[in-house]
């Protein structure tokens, strides 16, 4: 229609089938008369409410009904399950009798979407403060160290030397440790856990990792038949185990075992040491995502030493059950605490 044309566009022509029009709108349509009863639901308004069209009629509508913004109205379904309605509100007269038009359309996913999207940069602000936070310790180690070395370095003697690069050589592994961690938890996050499962010899395994860790010092000892073979993916087997024998050396005490049991369809590996295990308030968010750095104490704990990441335990529960298995901790009956992972058996 042009700014010239005469014809007035405040009502539909006579005989212009209105009625069809509701009924076929892609949203929901909702006439409710003074006294709050639905006078008129149209089909999409009806599978919104999950219940047929016939029994909504003369039901009270139930919600503040004012020409104002769009709102948002949470709908239980008969089944139990919800959802998020945006809600338009007009009035106007049928007949003589005033009556308010609700305009619904289903907004549930994109509500779930800007939750999930709440969630995902409030996460990303704690994983850039953890990761600025464990980084400061090591960065200024080294940079300190460095630093001694170079002002220094003509009046040290070899055995000073030494210790200084060793000083090094820990930060170091402390920084290779936490990108490490962060590159497993972007993975997950990125929903790239690709799990790629084959037999595994678990004995074998467990000493290949110990020698690449050289655990030696540690005095592990390894309680494994050399028959048991687990089913799983073996990047993710390295990650998890890796994982829960850092936690044993950072906040456990020496000797640390590994100990191995199999049954019908799982292989359960088993953590522990000679410390005094995890205060019961702190087991509920040990497999937490930052269960260790934001609470404490969050793993097997001692009085003093570094503070963790709060990642490692999250990594192994998710990696153990994308892959069919699980993780968890258990007190002991024997005064040694441990961990637990359970993968199936090949």
């Amino acid at each position: 229609m042009t700014d010239s044309d005469p014809r007035p566009c405040t009502a539909p022509p006579p005989g212009y089938p209105v009625e069809a029009v509701v009924e076929a709108a892609p949203d929901g349509i909702v006439a409710v008369d003074e006294e709050g009863l639905i006078r008129l639901c149209n089909p999409a308004a009806a599978e919104l409410f999950g219940r047929p069209a016939g029994e909504l009629l003369g039901l009270p509508f139930g919600f503040p009904l004012a020409a104002r913004e769009p709102a948002e109205i949470d709908l239980v379904l008969p089944s139990g399950s919800g959802r998020v309605v945006e809600m338009r509100v007009t009035a106007t007269r049928a007949s003589g009798d005033r009556l308010h038009i609700a305009m619904l359309r289903d907004v549930t996913e994109r509500r779930r979407t800007q939750h999930a999207l709440e969630a995902a940069l409030a996460r990303q602000d704690t994983v850039i403060a953890v990761t600025a936070h464990e980084l400061r310790n090591p960065l200024a180690t080294i940079g300190v160290l460095a630093h001694t070395l170079r002002d220094a370095g003509a009046r040290l003697t070899d055995e000073q030397r030494a210790d200084i690069a060793d000083r090094i050589i820990d930060a170091t592994a402390r920084l290779q440790t936490l990108v490490r961690k962060h590159l497993a938890a972007a993975r997950i996050d990125g929903n790239a856990v690709d799990a790629a499962p084959r037999p595994v010899p678990v004995l074998e395994f467990i000493l290949e990792q110990l020698g690449a860790m050289d655990e030696g010092a540690l005095q592990v000892e390894v309680d494994c038949a050399p028959d048991v073979v687990a089913f799983v993916d073996r990047g993710d087997l390295v990650e998890m185990l890796v994982n829960y024998l850092e936690n044993a050396r950072t906040y456990g005490r020496p000797p640390i075992g590994i100990h191995v049991t199999a049954a019908a369809g799982h292989v359960d590996i088993r953590v522990h040491d000679d410390g005094p295990g995890v205060p019961p308030e702190a087991v509920p968010r040990l497999f937490q995502r930052f269960g260790r750095a934001t609470h404490a104490p969050g793993a097997l704990t001692r009085a003093h030493g570094p503070q963790g990441t709060g990642l490692g335990l999250w990594i192994v529960r998710t990696l153990a059950r994308a892959g069919g298995g699980d993780a968890w901790y258990e007190p002991g009956t024997d005064g040694a605490p441990g961990f637990h992972l359970r993968l199936r058996r090949a």
